[in-house]
């Protein structure tokens, strides 16, 4: 294990990471090597989270897909990337990882409850990342500061179409999995 220059992050081989997260109280990213301890979050993030946990879920019973919390890791193998999205939901057959503790291969769909310390790198570069996933079909951002949710879906290996819903009276479908978000269900209990 070596320092890096950025104050809040570590360089690691694979192995020594996946030692560190199976003790570790605080969870880490793995990207290319680096280690990134990840942030605590803001009410309205873990209100929105815990929403989407429950309408997802609750459409899913019976269905063939399971939802995972950001306590899942992802490891996307093309990218050299462990990381932990806000929700993913694998549709069919999981396949995982023989680390302990594993990580999930194969998401159908990611949802990650934007930050403004992570809103950037959600959008780029963790974006280009999880495009490597030949089974992810589908992507999800949603704010936090506001009621709006953007959606991408994959059309082709290189080609992903957004659409947005924004305003409480407005709502969008998880396509992957046939799911309608009402955005007033999603941001019941969250003051802006």
């Amino acid at each position: 294990m070596s320092a890096n220059p950025r104050d809040d992050s570590m360089i690691m081989t694979e192995a020594e990471y996946l030692a560190l997260e199976q003790n570790s109280e605080v969870r880490h990213e793995y990207i290319q090597g680096e280690i990134v301890a990840m942030a605590g979050a803001s009410q309205n993030h873990v209100d929105i989270t815990v929403t989407l946990s429950f309408l997802i879920y609750s459409h899913l019973r019976d269905k063939g897909c399971r939802l995972y919390n950001g306590d899942m890791r992802v490891k996307i193998e093309k990218a050299n990337i462990q990381t932990y999205p806000d929700l993913s939901v694998v549709c069919g057959d999981i396949q995982l990882t023989e680390d302990s503790p594993p990580a999930i291969l194969n998401p159908s769909l990611i949802i990650e409850v934007l930050s403004p310390s992570t809103e950037s790198y959600d959008r780029g570069k963790k974006f280009s990342f999880y495009r490597q996933l030949a089974t992810l079909q589908e992507y999800v951002l949603v704010s936090q500061d506001d009621a709006h949710i953007e959606r991408f879906v994959r059309k082709s290996e290189d080609r992903w179409e957004l659409s947005e819903a924004q305003g409480f009276d407005a709502s969008i479908t998880l396509s992957t999995i046939d799911c309608p978000l009402f955005l007033a269900d999603v941001y019941e209990n969250v003051a802006f």
